[in-house]
């Protein structure tokens, strides 16, 4: 399984040189690359970059603050806060490819030393207890199954009283998913939880949550005008497509229908150790 949810998000490989070739195409030079320039293939969730400043805005960062992103993909959100709030971010994903883009990537806009990107399991963390300020995973658990050891593991390398921010899709009750999305082409490596589900999980988890936020409606509008964009002219020259592949489009086609019909949901979650 953990295979599969590799061999999905990895794309032909060489995903750093496919983003430079995609970058210079749009007439971006990489010496001055800021990070909002990466944005439209780096914060690879829906609503992009606003959604992280809005978990951000309540994960009480500080300048030295030393946060964990579980899930950090192509490492937008973790650039996206140390760039805000001068905080040291270490970013962990299951995929390897990713890990190396991410790496590359913030050495461009000059992050290098705020960033650290690893290779590794979010339901066995690498870290020592009680190592992190704050910690957040965007758009990561639908691929996970045994989603109570994520949250138990975060619980686990947070201080006491850090705030655990958890952006996340789950399932509505509109239906079955309609695939392929962007985070799983065939139901086997998709793995949705109900709101009522997630609530429980962080709880058991020994969270105390302290805010619940559904952006439904907010996300039906921004795949909308995607959906709309690419209708007209295509995908844009540097888009998430890079590493999903041509079917792409039909992706960003059913999530309109999926969150048009409340087949899935987008919810976060503030949570504190």
């Amino acid at each position: 399984m953990i295979d599969q949810v590799a061999v999905h998000y990895s794309g032909s490989g060489g995903l750093a040189d496919a983003i430079a070739k995609s970058l210079r195409s749009a007439g971006k030079d990489l010496h001055e690359l800021k990070t909002t320039d990466l944005a439209t293939v780096d914060e690879f969730h829906i609503r992009g970059r606003k959604a992280t400043l809005e978990l951000a805005e309540q994960m009480k960062l500080g300048e030295n603050a030393r946060v964990l992103d579980i899930g950090s993909g192509l490492g937008g959100p973790a650039r996206t806060l140390a760039e805000a709030y001068g905080c040291h971010v270490t970013g962990l994903d299951l995929t390897q490819a990713f890990c190396d883009a991410a790496t590359v990537m913030s050495d461009w806009v000059n992050l290098g030393e705020r960033v650290v990107f690893e290779q590794g399991d979010a339901t066995d963390l690498p870290f020592a207890d009680n190592q992190f300020d704050a910690a957040m995973t965007i758009h990561v658990a639908m691929n996970i199954p045994a989603k109570e050891k994520v949250y138990e593991e975060a619980r686990r390398v947070l201080k006491p009283g850090g705030i655990f921010a958890v952006y996340d899709v789950l399932q509505g009750d509109g239906g079955d998913v309609v695939f392929p999305v962007p985070w799983a082409r065939k139901p086997a490596i998709s793995h949705l939880v109900t709101p009522d589900e997630m609530k429980s999980l962080l709880v058991d988890a020994g969270f105390k949550i302290l805010d619940i936020h559904d952006s439904t409606d907010e996300s039906r509008i921004w795949f909308e005008a995607r959906a709309e964009l690419m209708a007209q002219s295509g995908p844009p020259p540097v888009s998430f497509q890079v590493f999903l592949g041509d079917d792409y489009p039909e992706m960003v086609r059913n999530q309109v229908r999926n969150l048009t019909d409340r087949r899935i949901r987008t919810i976060s979650y503030i949570c504190e150790s």
